[in-house]
């Protein structure tokens, strides 16, 4: 009733008011012609002291009889107030007291009584609905800047009359000094510095003006100009000097831009495969542009005997762009890896010479540095002689018949030293030899099959396999780089551990027909990995891509390639380096159950933008019955797996039993959602499905490392030293990875602890804050882009969000 009071009093007030606001913020006060408007301003005061006043005489206070005889009047007979009366004749009876009994009876029926002002009758011509259509048309569409015109506007109707005077309406002049591009530095706005304060701009700054009043000028002494309009005059900054406008004065310093300077580390280092590993570091006051690395032959330095007595044909140096980060590159530490080992020069004298250019094309050399570039080395001894030969063929077509010679002195009486297969390739380069002088098309065809003999003879079977995993790596880093659909992602990863395992069972076998003393152990000592360790390396590669951490992906692969190409398998026995293994195949299938419960996640939350950009929300889904289904038999096998976890009876087999229960409720959960049409539910009760396979994996990996630790100790003989088995998975424990490098995030910052490198346990169990923030980012980029009532850019934009994450 008191809103009702004050509704029928106060509306034409409120009327006003909302018109008023809206003529400001729609900017109408603004276009009101000057004479017109005091009289406009006056008349919309008297209208609001008016309503005001009429409204205040209207009002009237609400007592709690006026309440009771509104309810009153709403029920049946007035019960309330028959039963505050009193019988006036003959006493209350027993007819009395049935009458108060019938209408107490009455007055349980007794509910709110709805609010009517009844404003339709007192505003026939809907006065109050034009005015808040004009408000909520002008909070939409207006602006800040209408309503201070419109402000200002009236503002200068109340100065006083007789005084003349110009009002000021803004600066008589505007400057900017903008740093070269490639100096990354920001626009300088000239007018919001302090007065006296200097201006340093870096050489070739671009510094403009927009003059607004009639005989402003700039004086200058800083460089040529750029622009001969006189109200926007505009010149290069090439030496200290002052500006001079409009009696403001700049001290303007400029700063050189010097060369850069690049430097390089030590000598290259050769990798198992024989790639060339340089570092190098480089500096430029601004950033360097581009760097890059020339190769040589140092012709001085070359041991001129056998096929290198002759003079070599010519042949251009080896230049190699080298690999710049983003972002700052003021100071940058870099490392160059080229696979040179085809070469005519490798594991000949070169001299390697660097170079970096900043974004004005300045150059610096360090100096060149005299080595041996690094190639594969070949220990066959057949194999040796073939590299050997296809050397001399490269270094000079000359060298063609002390080749042949040398060909058929190593290819006599093959029986038990050649293959067939490779007699008849190598008697046919023979006879190519023996021919007219080669060509150029000719040397180098002959030179890739003299390579892939040699290769052959050396590995064997394996070189095949390790380049079919190379090619399967190079493939999936290309699709992470391109943005690919996550099924071609999948399909990678899947050819990529195919590839991997084939590559790792045939170094292992060829390793196990050799010598002992004759293996290749690699540079550092120790350095060892087991086939469980790749497989958790893999596992978190993935697990990074499912999350959308492609960054992180992409560097951890690469340090998957490195650790490959120098690997030695450790083929464990039982009890050799591979204790906990139990715990691996039950951790496996549950990382794999977490990596289908996740795509079913995404393809539902892709369910659900499809319903709403059909305008179907609310209604069920025709994927909904399929998605229940695989719900449903993830739930199924997560069951399974429960019943063959190991520890159980222990403090962490039984918390990973409690967090695996709470998924398979989730999953329950989620499955009953889809089958009701609610994509929305079930996504969260995915989500928490997820979260809680995530908790039981690692208290089931903290439980098995617990395990390995005290079977470590239990092993470990006094006095012994060393790594002890298991140690691998804690290879990343001190900020390092798996090849010993520092572990840097995707922005290039050394990572504390173990920077989500694996660090025992199952990876996918290892992601805590880091992995938490990336999916509550996503979750949120879901939500808004399934909220209809945004505008359609910013849904698409969310839209190419998720296809990218």
């Amino acid at each position: 009733m008191i809103w009702e009071q004050a509704a029928r009093a106060f509306w034409p007030l409120a009327t006003v008011l909302a018109l008023a606001l809206a003529a400001l913020a729609l900017g109408v006060v603004a276009a009101v012609p000057g004479p017109v408007l005091p009289w406009l301003a006056g008349a919309v005061l008297l209208g609001l002291i008016w309503s005001a006043i009429r409204g205040g005489i209207r009002f009237r206070r609400i007592r709690m009889a006026d309440a009771l005889d509104r309810l009153d009047r709403t029920l049946p007979g007035r019960p309330l107030a028959a039963l505050s009366d009193r019988a006036a004749l003959g006493g209350e009876g027993a007819l009395w007291r049935a009458h108060m009994a019938q209408m107490q009876a009455r007055t349980v029926g007794a509910r709110a009584v709805r609010p009517d002002a009844g404003l339709a009758r007192r505003d026939p011509f809907a006065l109050r609905l034009a005015g808040l259509v004009a408000l909520v048309t002008a909070l939409i569409f207006g602006g800040a800047a209408q309503m201070g015109q419109g402000v200002e506007a009236l503002a200068a109707t109340m100065g006083r009359p007789g005084v003349s005077g110009a009002v000021p309406t803004g600066p008589g002049w505007e400057g900017w000094a903008e740093p070269p591009a490639y100096t990354r530095r920001p626009t300088i706005y000239l007018n919001a510095l302090a007065e006296g304060q200097a201006l340093e701009l870096p050489k070739g700054s671009e510094v403009t003006f927009r003059l607004y009043g009639a005989g402003a000028e700039v004086v200058q002494d800083i460089g040529p100009a750029l622009a001969d309009d006189p109200q926007a005059p505009g010149f290069r900054a090439e030496q200290s000097g002052t500006i001079e406008v409009s009696g403001r004065r700049f001290d303007v310093a400029v700063l050189p831009d010097n060369a850069p300077l690049i430097r390089a580390g030590a000598a290259p280092v050769r990798r198992a495969d024989g790639r060339m590993v340089q570092d190098f570091e480089a500096e430029d006051d601004h950033g360097v542009a581009s760097a890059q690395a020339v190769i040589a032959l140092d012709l001085a330095a070359v041991d001129r005997r056998f096929g290198l007595s002759i003079d070599p044909e010519p042949r251009e140096p080896v230049a190699l762009t080298l690999p710049l980060p983003r972002g700052d590159r003021r100071q940058v530490a870099g490392q160059l890896t080229e696979d040179l080992s085809r070469h005519p020069w490798a594991n000949l004298p070169v001299s390697l010479s660097l170079r970096a250019i900043d974004g004005i094309e300045q150059v610096g050399d360090a100096q060149p540095m005299h080595t041996v570039l690094p190639g594969r080395r070949f220990f066959n001894p057949l194999a040796a002689a073939l590299i050997e030969l296809r050397r001399d063929l490269l270094w000079s077509r000359d060298n063609a018949g002390r080749s042949a010679e040398i060909l058929r002195a190593v290819t006599w009486r093959p029986d038990g030293f050649v293959a067939q297969p490779l007699y008849a390739d190598l008697r046919g380069a023979v006879d190519l030899l023996e021919g007219e002088r080669l060509s150029d098309q000719a040397r180098d065809d002959l030179a890739e099959a003299l390579w892939q003999a040699a290769v052959q003879l050396e590995d064997g079977g394996l070189s095949d396999a390790l380049e079919r995993m190379r090619q399967a790596q190079q493939k999936l880093s290309e699709a992470i780089r391109n943005g690919a659909s996550p099924d071609e992602i999948q399909r990678l990863m899947d050819e990529l551990k195919a590839a991997t395992d084939a590559y790792t069972e045939m170094l292992a076998q060829q390793q196990a027909q050799q010598d002992p003393s004759e293996r290749f152990t690699g540079d550092q000592e120790g350095q060892q990995i087991t086939g469980d360790q790749i497989q958790q390396m893999m596992d978190e590669i993935q697990r990074l891509m499912n999350e959308g951490r492609m960054a992180e992906a992409q560097e951890l692969l690469e340090q998957f390639n490195r650790m490959m190409e120098n690997l030695q398998v450790q083929q464990g026995q039982a009890g050799e380096g591979q204790q906990g293994s139990s715990g691996n195949q039950p951790m496996n299938r549950l990382a794999e159950t977490l990596r289908e419960q996740q795509r079913l996640s995404d393809e539902s939350f892709q369910d659900m933008q499809d319903q709403f950009g059909q305008g179907q929300s609310g209604q069920p889904s025709p994927n909904a019955p399929g998605l229940a289904d695989r719900q449903q038999q993830l739930r199924e096998e997560l069951g399974q797996q429960q019943g063959l976890l190991p520890g159980q009876g222990s403090p962490g087999g039984d918390e990973a039993r409690r967090q695996l229960d709470e998924a398979g409720r989730a999953m329950d959960e989620a499955e009953q959602a889809l089958r009701d049409g609610d994509t929305g539910g079930a996504l969260q009760r995915q989500a928490d499905a997820i979260e809680s396979m995530r908790e039981g994996m690692r208290a089931l990996g903290d439980m098995l490392n617990q395990q390995q630790a005290q079977q470590g100790q239990q092993g470990q003989q006094p006095g012994q030293e060393g790594q002890q088995p298991g140690a691998g998975d804690r290879a990343g424990a001190a900020g390092e990875t798996y090849d010993q490098r520092p572990a840097l995030d995707p922005l290039g910052r050394q990572r504390d602890g173990n920077g989500n490198v694996i660090a025992g346990g199952d990876p996918l169990a290892e992601g805590i804050d880091p992995a938490r923030r990336a999916r509550d980012l996503l979750d949120e980029i879901r939500r808004r882009s399934g909220q209809i009532d945004r505008p359609q850019d910013e849904r698409d934009y969310l839209g190419r969000l998720l296809e990218r994450f």
